[in-house]
């Protein structure tokens, strides 16, 4: 069957319709030089040499290098069960719940995910999940400036800068200020946030433990927030909240996240899917769908779309995003890796990324031409500064098998030659020792 199966009388009519006597005459207006006669595409093949094309293809990846990347997406355990469980097809085909009749499944699942985010967090409501990490933050940031109705946004210079780009982009054309604060160092600045909060801001966005993996105490920041009427809009990592204070007890107004970490592969950086949590007094600015658990006429249980303040479902001026797709299947995922975890396996892990990333940490400050520029504690990764040139560094430990981090450089002015590094469970001793070994060879 064709791709578009029209016939050509069926064609003819439209044309018809909209006054025109060809197809072509439909891209009249894309000129003659950008336009192509014909399409450069081989004669179709056999079903068995597609699959041997592709995997020749696949042969290309390279499999069998050691990850120390970080910076946002990490290289987690993912337990067997979740893939087992997510790939059941009741499962695996569902998409979004757009109307109230939605899979009675679907909507469990949902409710069950917004359960263990609030419990994650500390906070009192959970959407339905969002794009990522970066636009759950974007729209965090809307929140507070609805909630606060101040046109202000402070932004911590520790935020993923990919983070920060995209909460530029959301805002750049509506009127609201973002102003980003500069680190010290690989540090917040906590004395030039203070002196920034006064009645004009709406909001502080902070990531805790930040892009570096240093980990600070925002308590007088969140203090003076309240003190001004200004919210605290936390970019939080999943994982790390097994060992750190939950943003909720901290006094954070509005979580956010990224849950690839949580039984989701890195997969070429995506998909992934947004966490966002809020206070019970901030619902109605939140965004998105919230499934709740109500009884049916017969007394039974049953779960439903209880707020859905989305454009397709509401007037286009008054929702509170107009794209906040649900990912459904990626925060199944997570609901199944957070049920196989739990609350002390949780802790098991995120003691295990620490005290791993502890170890190799105190392995290179050791090492002669390394530096460790976090001064604060940190989580699961850190920033090391080599006398030689980063770019050189990274290729030669990439030759001994080893992707040995982030190059800073490429990212930030002032940060040239420091690489970022990231330590998670699945690192062994035999792993560390070895890119010890390997970076004293390189250096």
């Amino acid at each position: 069957m064709p791709y578009t199966p029209h016939t050509q009388n069926e064609i003819k009519q439209m044309l018809d319709v909209i006054g025109l006597e060809e197809e072509s005459q439909l891209f009249d207006q894309v000129p003659s030089n950008l336009r192509v006669s014909t399409l450069n595409i081989e004669d179709g093949v056999d079903e068995f040499t597609a699959f041997e094309k592709f995997k020749e293809l696949s042969s290309k990846n390279v499999t069998d290098k050691v990850m120390f990347l970080g910076g946002g997406y990490y290289d987690h355990i993912v337990p067997s069960a979740v893939d087992a469980l997510s790939g059941r097809s009741e499962f695996y085909t569902a998409y979004t719940p757009y109307q109230a009749e939605a899979s009675q499944g679907t909507l469990q699942v949902l409710y069950e995910y917004q359960s263990l985010v609030c419990k994650l967090t500390g906070m009192d409501v959970s959407n339905a999940s969002m794009y990522d990490g970066a636009t759950a933050l974007a729209e965090s940031a809307l929140m507070a400036v609805r909630i606060s109705k101040r046109n202000k946004i402070l932004v911590d210079g520790g935020v993923n800068p990919t983070y920060i780009k995209v909460v530029q982009t959301y805002l750049k054309f509506r009127e609201i200020e973002v102003e980003v604060i500069d680190l010290n160092g690989v540090e917040s600045n906590l004395e030039a946030v203070l002196e920034k909060i006064d009645d004009s801001v709406g909001g502080y966005l902070f990531q805790n433990p930040n892009f570096f993996g240093s980990v600070s105490d925002f308590a007088s920041i969140i203090e003076k927030l309240h003190e001004n009427k200004a919210l605290a809009v936390m970019s939080a990592y999943p994982i790390s909240l097994g060992t750190l204070k939950d943003p909720g007890s901290m006094g954070v107004d509005i979580v956010s996240a990224d849950g690839q970490c949580l039984g989701n592969y890195l997969a070429f950086g995506g998909p992934s899917f947004g966490m966002i949590a809020t206070k019970d007094a901030y619902i109605r600015d939140l965004p998105g769908r919230i499934i709740g658990r109500t009884l049916d006429k017969d007394g039974k249980e049953m779960f439903v779309l209880t707020m859905q303040a989305r454009e397709q479902h509401i007037r286009r001026h008054r929702a509170t995003s107009n794209i906040c797709s649900n990912q459904n299947l990626l925060a199944l995922r997570s609901t199944i890796f957070m049920s196989l975890v739990g609350k002390e396996g949780l802790v098991e892990l995120a003691t295990s990324n620490h005290s791993k990333a502890e170890y190799l940490k105190e392995k290179l400050s050791r090492m002669e031409g390394i530096e460790i520029l976090n001064v604060s504690p940190t989580f699961n990764e850190f920033v090391i500064k080599t006398a030689c040139d980063a770019t050189d560094v990274l290729e030669q430990m990439s030759q001994k098998g080893f992707y040995a981090g982030i190059n800073l450089g490429n990212i930030y002015e002032g940060l040239e030659n420091a690489i970022l590094v990231s330590v998670t469970e699945k690192r062994t001793k035999e792993q560390m020792d070895s890119f010890v070994q390997a970076l004293g060879e390189v250096i």
